[in-house]
């Protein structure tokens, strides 16, 4: 495990899609706020709203409370690649309590 992100997210703020996905992106920061957080929920936005600057709905904001150190970028999932496979992903750990 690489590491433990705390937020706190607005219900009300959160827009859902017709199947009912909330797309939320999450912004983690190098430097910590005057209200210790590093780290930003906004909702997602399309190509066409990050050309055009619109302004980001901003939901939540929390805090980096354990890493290891090491954060990597997640891999694009190659075509092909049969679900149940996929599902076990990260699942090394048999200890954790979720």
């Amino acid at each position: 495990m690489a590491g433990i992100i705390s937020v706190g997210i607005n219900k009300n703020k959160i827009q859902f899609n017709d199947q009912g996905w909330a797309n939320v992106t999450v912004t983690l920061d190098n430097e910590t706020n005057v209200y210790g957080q590093n780290v930003k929920v906004t909702m997602s936005q399309s190509k066409e709203e990050r050309e055009a600057k619109e302004a980001k709905t901003y939901i939540g904001n929390g805090k980096v409370v354990w890493t290891d150190g090491v954060i990597t970028k997640a891999d694009k999932v190659e075509e092909g690649v049969v679900a149940s496979e996929q599902s076990q992903a990260g699942r090394q750990t048999p200890d954790l309590p979720f």
